[in-house]
């Protein structure tokens, strides 16, 4: 593998990500302040569960104060590291005492121009400080400057963030009233699958809808986004009327995105058959339409995405309308896409993750990318990142699954996952990030090594990571059996199969699942199981399914079963050439 080149040093597409980026990276590390100012509002302030008037005081000065220094601090440390998040600590205070309102989109203004004042500074006068004086000259210049934006904002940015605050409250009102809020799914449906999803709703809903809050309890906004409904729909529809792989891991995938909230995990399945779009629209549309019918909103944001969180920032008696909400949403993206499946006739569904493949495939050769060939330099890479937007949910179950094959394969670079904005230029990295966001994230790390992927959750690529750091070709891995490993089409019938693990048990589960849809579809009914090497008892007619570290052991134990040694449990290629050994024994 190769490192891809980008062009135009920021196409319109990675401006807008860029820019929805910052203003999400601002209040995502700060999401927990407003949970709990959400759960504060939700127990004691008079209409809530456990009224208490001395513990509801804490609700206005967290949100006056607290929750807007926080941005402002985030947005200043975003651009310019500690010294850009005090500057934008006291000059978000600025904008705070100078208005009536909560000013969160004030701190989202004054916090990054902090930052970029104080970089600016430290630029042009750190080497010119004389030795001894660099601690008088720092402290005094953050205090200044600090000082100079609090004024700026009390005076000027305050009162001009507070009309336009009131103006924009003004047309969410209208189209409220209007009922025209559902229209906006149009936008956030498809602009969620560009990953777009958490500079919408953190960047342009969530300060929108807090402000809608304060007023009234609750906010529609809050849902627009961060509805599972849509996403629920769309892999319940594979769950029914999919195929191969596509269809045997949407269960695992639901649980997922409905209780774990990452979202990112269904954009694959979308993308893979555009025509889906229309049923993720229809079911946002259909289900913000019933939300702002019952009057359902959030007290504060649910974030991530959990049918748990949601319901947990619900207010009193605001639960049912909420379900009702998902509810409908799931139905009408089920309906459409199931419809959209079930006439489909393309083969190319039959495998899921040989379509992704095969997209990843196109996509990398028109980059310069070999999927076969070696990463280049691959012994000075020390450690892998996986980088999304936010540097949690998918970007961390991506570099969950990839910890887990470099431990396996005994390699020392170490595993982990960031924000793409929190990325160093570091040439020793090897940046694992989605397709759509490959260009930003070159932009902030431009000598790393990268490797873009379609989907952290389930890419071919991390073989080919695997082989790259190895110095190998990923086709030896993948392509071809094994040459010394028994052949169960010259051997004996076979009337059982066995998954051998140790510790393997969820990735042996998923083969287990993956292999039992495969025999199905080639109507064979041989059963397949599961054990730990320890515990296996075998016969001749046993073929055990074995990864290389355990071959040694799993002979010990049962010499005279058949073999069929895998590099990993999840190989669906592997299995289709098991099935054809097994149908040519039968004949």
């Amino acid at each position: 593998m190769q490192t891809t080149s980008v062009g135009g040093k920021g196409s319109l597409k990675a401006k807008i990500q860029r820019l929805g980026s910052t203003l999400s990276s601002m209040i995502m590390p700060n999401i927990g302040a407003l949970i709990a100012w959400g759960v504060l509002t939700a127990l004691f302030i008079p209409d809530g569960y456990l009224p208490n008037e001395k513990l509801a005081t804490m609700v206005g000065p967290m949100l006056t104060y607290l929750i807007p220094i926080l941005i402002g601090y985030t947005g200043g440390k975003v651009i310019a590291g500690e010294r850009g998040a005090v500057v934008g600590g006291i000059a978000t205070m600025g904008v705070i005492v100078g208005t009536d309102i909560p000013m969160m989109l004030g701190a989202m203004i004054m916090g990054p121009f902090a930052g970029y004042s104080m970089k600016q500074f430290d630029k042009y006068f750190q080497h010119r400080i004389k030795a001894g004086f660099e601690m008088l000259v720092n402290n005094f210049s953050a205090g200044l400057i600090g000082f100079a934006l609090a004024i700026l904002g009390f005076v000027i940015i305050g009162p001009v963030v507070n009309t336009l605050t009131t103006a924009m409250a003004t047309g969410v009102d209208v189209i409220l009233n209007a009922h025209l809020i559902p229209l906006a799914n149009i936008f956030i449906e498809p602009a969620k699958i560009l990953f777009l999803n958490n500079a919408i709703n953190h960047g342009i809903l969530t300060p929108l809808g807090t402000e809608q809050a304060v007023e009234t309890g609750r906010s529609i906004l809050f849902l627009l986004e961060a509805n599972p409904g849509p996403g629920l729909g769309i892999l319940l529809a594979f769950m029914f009327f999919g195929k191969g792989a596509a269809k045997s891991s949407s269960p695992g995938a639901i649980l997922i995105h409905f209780f774990g909230g990452i979202h990112e995990i269904y954009f694959p399945y979308v993308m893979m058959k555009p025509l889906l779009f229309l049923a993720v629209i229809a079911g946002g549309i259909t289900g913000s339409f019933t939300l702002q019918a019952l009057g359902a909103g959030l007290r504060a944001p649910a974030s991530p995405g959990s049918i748990i969180a949601i319901m947990a920032m619900a207010p009193q008696g605001g639960h049912i309308p909420v379900l009702l909400g998902v509810a409908v949403a799931t139905v009408t993206s089920f309906a459409i896409a199931a419809m959209i499946l079930k006439a489909d006739h393309n083969d190319l569904e039959d495998n899921f993750a040989a379509n992704v493949a095969a997209t990843q495939a196109a996509k990398s050769a028109s980059k310069g990318i070999s999927p076969s060939a070696t990463i280049q330099n691959a012994g000075s890479i020390q450690k892998i990142i996986f980088a999304c937007d936010a540097g949690m949910g998918s970007s961390a179950m991506g570099a969950s699954i990839l910890r887990k094959k470099v431990k396996e394969a005994n390699l020392p670079q170490n595993v982990t996952n960031s924000a793409i904005n929190n990325l160093m230029d570091d040439p020793s990295s090897l940046i694992v990030t989605q397709e759509e966001l490959h260009e930003r994230a070159k932009q902030k790390a431009p000598n790393a090594t990268f490797v873009s992927v379609e989907n952290f959750l389930n890419s071919p690529r991390y073989d080919e990571i695997i082989a790259g750091l190895l110095g190998e070709t990923s086709e030896k891995p993948l392509e071809k059996t094994n040459e010394t490993q028994k052949s169960p089409a010259v051997l004996e019938p076979v009337t059982e199969i066995y998954l051998v693990h140790d510790q393997s048990e969820g990735s042996a589960t998923m083969g287990l699942r993956m292999l039992e849809e495969i025999l199905h579809k080639n109507n064979l009914r041989t059963p397949v199981k599961k054990v730990r090497y320890e515990q296996l008892q075998a016969q001749p007619s046993t073929l055990l399914i074995v990864l290389p570290k355990l071959k040694e052991e799993v002979k010990k134990q049962a010499p005279t079963a058949q073999y069929f040694e895998v590099e990993n449990f999840v190989q669906t290629k592997k299995y289709e050439v098991l099935v054809e050994q097994l149908q040519a024994s039968k004949r």
